[in-house]
């Protein structure tokens, strides 16, 4: 699974690379994914130390966990708002906690080493997960 991940990271790189032009501009773009990315991973693994029903086993974990959920979230979570869009209206919204709690336990099932005990515990992983990473996202970026 490393393996894959590291593969993953490097093709990235790479299809970044041959899209930017190079120079200054290029670099801060990918310094700026890359320290988004290390700053979910640290929310993540610090979510996972505050509720007990939540278990990272390490921060390269927390990193995988931050890639697929980013991955999911961009993909799946769209498509999933749209087809919920009534449900979503009638609950004000509501419904949009329930579809991150599964998307987090759609996520523990793709990532080893990352386990939600129950879709409670997901529910608030996603709720204390956002209010962390805002917190730190102010920290990084503060000038």
């Amino acid at each position: 699974m490393n393996a894959y991940f590291y593969k993953l990271h490097l093709s990235c790189i790479i299809l970044l690379r041959s899209y930017l032009k190079g120079g200054e501009i290029g670099y801060n773009w990918i310094m700026s994914i890359v320290v988004n990315w290390i700053v979910s991973g640290m929310g993540i693994l610090i979510t996972s130390y505050v509720l007990p029903g939540v278990h990272v086993e390490g921060f390269v974990t927390a990193l995988k966990v931050a890639i697929v959920l980013g991955i999911v979230n961009a993909i799946i979570k769209p498509i999933l708002i749209i087809l919920t869009l009534p449900i979503n209206i009638l609950t004000l919204g509501l419904f949009t906690f329930v579809i991150n709690a599964l998307l987090i336990l759609l996520t523990a099932n793709f990532v080893s080493g990352f386990s939600v005990d129950s879709f409670i515990w997901a529910l608030l992983f996603s709720l204390v997960l956002s209010v962390i990473n805002s917190v730190l996202q102010q920290l990084v970026h503060s000038e």
